[in-house]
């Protein structure tokens, strides 16, 4: 069994696998800017997301058309590029929330079988 920063790590692939759909499903909620997208990842439990991680996945999924975004002033200091989603980013959301429940079926199914046969 992993301990410490070996389950950190194995947390860190598991996250890197959902970036994308966790941060496309916090924009359908509402638009947000980087730091907000962050901050709502993190309340939803998310809460060793790096911030550099979803800045990045930020930008390549507005390079794949996913997210549309636009400046909006702030009197608290720059001026914030907030992302929204596109028809494709609900579109390939939609898409992925079917796949991440099948997949999720298929992995609890294996989970609750595999402690089947295992001894106390």
């Amino acid at each position: 069994m992993a301990h410490g920063s070996e389950q950190r790590i194995e947390r860190s692939q598991l996250l890197k696998g959902v970036l994308d759909l966790a941060t496309l499903a916090v924009l359908a909620e509402k638009d947000g800017y980087g730091y907000d997208v962050v901050r709502r990842l993190r309340h939803h439990g998310l809460t060793d997301v790096a911030e550099a991680s979803v800045y990045g996945t930020l930008r390549r999924l507005f390079s794949l058309g996913l997210l549309t975004s636009y400046v909006v002033p702030s009197e608290e200091g720059p001026h914030r590029k907030y992302y929204g989603m596109t028809a494709a980013g609900h579109e390939w959301l939609n898409d992925q929330r079917t796949q991440w429940n099948e997949f999720q079926d298929v992995i609890n199914s294996i989970v609750k079988t595999s402690t089947k046969g295992e001894k106390s």
